[in-house]
């Protein structure tokens, strides 16, 4: 019987799962993320740990384990924490969940997209507040995306998963890419590759959707939102630290850009107060994959790939190094 060390409450198919293999499922249930000392502790002797995004995989954990462990299950898509070269270095495979999260985080992508546009959450601020409001020919008047363009930062399984809906919506579609994005949904959405900086000089709506590492740290710099149109929208879905947040707080308070909807943010779960209090802005709590479905496959495929690895077969979604 091998020792998993879950460092979060998961759904429960994918502790049965792990079960049901014959190992035993360590699971902190909180409250709260796992506290360093607590996962230095419990990691000890442990064959394999479940990650959630809180807990930072790095050569420290790697060491309380000592040499048992054989594998770190991400239960996401993003990786940055964990230590990938460390842990291939240690001979720890690494994996993640694409592909089940892609439409959950991909619908969040385009609500946010209609909330800031729409100035929907605005509305429905001022409907709660009890304030007196009635019907006017002017009153909240928000910003048409059809006939508008978006642009994709990173093209990959939730960028073109977006792009799909943002097309039903009558939006032309430009993308940058590190690689090259499957041709046959390029074709199939009509979308053009272009480099960074004229997405984000000619697009009405920009959406990251790329992973969050050195290079791509403040992706969205002052610099950068100084070149979008005034009339512009950005969204972010993918990780907080993409975008230079005390940036973004100066574009929005000097007209630079017309608004944002984020789900992550830089320093998660806090958010800059200058964002707080604006109406421009709509804010959520990392709802991306926040579905029963789509967090129970995560699990589940997490479990899987800790099984396989345990077994001495190939993981299903390993990350390289």
């Amino acid at each position: 019987m091998a020792r998993v060390l879950v460092t979060g409450r998961i759904p429960q198919p994918g502790i049965d799962l792990l079960e049901q293999a014959g190992h035993e499922a360590i699971v902190w249930a909180g409250p709260g993320p796992m506290p360093r000392g607590e996962l230095l502790r419990c990691v000890e002797g442990a064959s394999a740990v479940v990650s959630l995004i809180s807990e930072r995989i790095d050569a420290e954990v790697l060491t309380a384990a000592g040499p048992s462990l054989r594998v770190v299950s991400n239960v996401a898509v993003g990786y940055n924490n964990i230590d990938v070269p460390a842990c291939s270095a240690a001979g720890v495979v690494v994996t993640n969940t694409p592909g089940v999260l892609t439409d959950a985080t991909a619908d969040i992508a385009m609500a946010l997209i209609l909330m800031v546009t729409r100035r929907l959450a605005e509305g429905e601020r001022l409907v709660r507040s009890g304030r007196p409001w009635g019907w006017s020919m002017f009153t909240m008047l928000g910003t048409d995306i059809r006939g508008r363009q978006l642009g994709v930062v990173g093209m990959g399984q939730i960028g073109t998963a977006l792009a799909r809906r943002a097309r039903a919506f009558g939006m032309s579609v430009v993308y940058s890419n590190r690689g090259e994005a499957d041709p046959a949904a390029v074709s199939e959405l009509g979308a053009r590759r272009v480099e960074m900086d004229e997405l984000f000089a000619t697009s009405d709506v920009v959406s990251l959707h790329c992973p969050y590492t050195a290079e791509t740290l403040h992706l969205v710099s002052a610099a950068r939102l100084q070149t979008m149109k005034q009339t512009a929208y950005l969204i972010n879905t993918s990780r907080g630290p993409v975008v230079d947040e005390a940036a973004l707080v100066d574009a929005l308070a000097s007209g630079v850009i017309s608004g944002v909807g984020l789900d992550v943010f830089e320093h998660e779960p806090e958010v800059h107060p200058g964002l707080l209090d604006r109406d421009d802005v709509v804010l959520l709590p990392h709802l991306g994959s926040a579905t029963v479905e789509t967090r129970t496959g995560m699990a589940v495929l997490a479990a899987r790939n800790t099984v396989a690895v345990l077994a001495g077969q190939p993981p299903l979604t390993a990350v390289r190094a």
